[in-house]
């Protein structure tokens, strides 16, 4: 039963700390609207998003009203657009057109973005999801709301590095296809590992194709939050601590983030039920991913520097962020019974102003972000890079991070921006939540002839479960 402590506790996190519900969306699965005829299959999409999810909106900023909630982001999530325009699309324009469908659907019913203009080619790639992956920068650059995804690896499968191969010149293009702006369409496009089918956050969200006709599911968020708590932590145990001040235990630490995870797990649970009730669609999950903002306070960089480090990526960092990840999930468990999505702390760059800091004081490279990928909650996030970095580094670079997921049966990606025009010493500036970035350094040495071999690398030996 809630209490009157417990309610101020949570105003005083809205209000103090940077709480929010980051979005809800709602996934809808669009197989039934595949057809042989391209305009029949974009009449049935557009029929079907703007029935489902008309309301989804007002409802969002009604229950926000009602409980005193930030609300941020309503979106939806759509079955992979590849698995429904095999049928009707024979070129890559015909995938534009769906996409400007898409857009304009989203646009009516007034969500911030629409995620699943997405293949699944973890193992191989049909024709037409050839065609959905050459479509994309195309798609990206005409549209304003759609982001793209493609999974091109997982622990069951291996990697298809033909996929990979793919993508690196596909993301090179669509960087040119959007230079006016910054190449910002590369914001909007991630390539992933072990991508899961109910994710509500951006840009990797599809509507897996094991999941119900339309559902329910909320993002939560609070590295703020979690950063108070810790600060309070350690103040009390200094207090305490007659003799020499020292800082709280492990032990401490670790119930301070597990009980801080249970309550703002809870805030998105009481959202997630609301909004599945007054829409009358099934509950999904909740997605209890520490997701930062550019805003000062609203930072995943300074929890670990709450942890102890002097900046992510000094040493004892991904030690830091493997503990948070973990305690993050023991507690959010704790407080629904749906936990799924990504669920963990995410470490975007741009999005970040402490991992901004870090970059700009020489203490994180690409290299180390890597690394903390290992125990982190998806990948390489928001990094700008030189816009005349190759193609093949780029692949590289996915490879290097779906190998990850693969061995360690996690999701993985890579959202990565080769901003044409900027070099080594430049910022880009993308806005919003996307934030702005410090360009990054490269590894120069080529791996042209490893991404150039075709095939697959094959699944870890301790995928074989059956």
């Amino acid at each position: 039963m809630i209490n009157m402590n417990e309610v101020f506790e949570t105003n005083k996190m809205i209000e103090q700390e940077n709480l929010d519900v980051r979005t809800i969306t709602m996934g809808i699965s669009l197989l039934d609207c595949a057809d042989n005829n391209l305009d029949t299959t974009c009449k049935k999409i557009y029929d079907k998003i703007t029935t489902l999810a008309k309301d989804l909106v007002k409802t969002g900023e009604n229950i926000s009203k009602e409980f005193g909630i930030p609300i941020v982001n309503k979106r939806i999530s759509i079955t992979p657009i590849s698995l429904v325009g095999g049928a009707c699309c024979k070129i890559p324009g015909d995938y534009v057109q769906i996409a400007k469908t898409l857009d304009k659907a989203a646009k009516t019913v007034g969500v911030n973005f629409i995620g699943g203009y997405s293949a699944v080619v973890s193992k191989g790639m049909t024709r037409s999801d050839e065609l959905l992956i050459r479509s994309i920068p195309m798609a990206l650059a005409c549209t304003e709301r759609i982001c793209s995804s493609v999974n091109v690896g997982s622990t069951k499968t291996g990697i298809n590095m033909d996929a990979v191969r793919l993508m690196g010149d596909i993301i090179k293009e669509t960087a040119e296809q959007t230079k006016d702006c910054d190449s910002l369409g590369c914001a909007k496009l991630v390539v992933l590992c072990n991508a899961p089918d109910d994710n509500p956050f951006m840009a990797g969200a599809f509507h897996g194709v094991s999941e119900a006709d339309a559902i329910i599911n909320v993002g939560v968020s609070g590295p703020g939050v979690v950063k108070h708590a810790l600060e309070q932590m350690d103040i009390n145990a200094r207090s305490n601590d007659g003799k020499n001040g020292s800082d709280a235990t492990f032990e401490v630490l670790c119930e301070t983030i597990k009980k801080t995870a249970f309550k703002i797990t809870r805030v998105g649970q009481l959202v997630a039920q609301e909004a599945s009730a007054r829409l009358g669609v099934p509950f999904g999950i909740i997605d209890l991913s520490l997701a930062p903002t550019p805003a000062i306070g609203d930072s995943v960089a300074d929890i670990l520097k709450c942890i102890g480090v002097e900046h992510p990526g000094a040493p004892g960092t991904t030690a830091a962020l493997a503990l948070l990840n973990d305690q993050v999930k023991k507690g959010g468990v704790m407080a629904s019974s749906y936990v799924g999505g990504l669920s963990g702390a995410f470490i975007p760059v741009s999005e970040d102003q402490g991992m901004i800091d870090a970059v700009e004081a020489g203490a994180l490279t690409i290299e180390k972000l890597e690394a903390m990928t290992c125990v982190c909650s998806v990948g390489l996030d928001m990094i700008a890079i030189p816009g005349d970095t190759p193609a093949t580094t780029i692949a590289g670079i996915i490879a290097d991070e779906s190998a990850i997921g693969m061995v360690n049966q996690k999701t993985t990606a890579v959202r990565i921006i080769p901003v044409v025009g900027k070099t080594l010493g430049d910022t880009v500036e993308f806005g919003g939540l996307l934030g702005y970035a410090p360009i990054m350094p490269v590894n120069t040495f080529a791996s042209t002839r490893f991404v150039n071999r075709t095939g697959r690398i094959p699944a870890p030996i301790h995928s074989f479960k059956n």
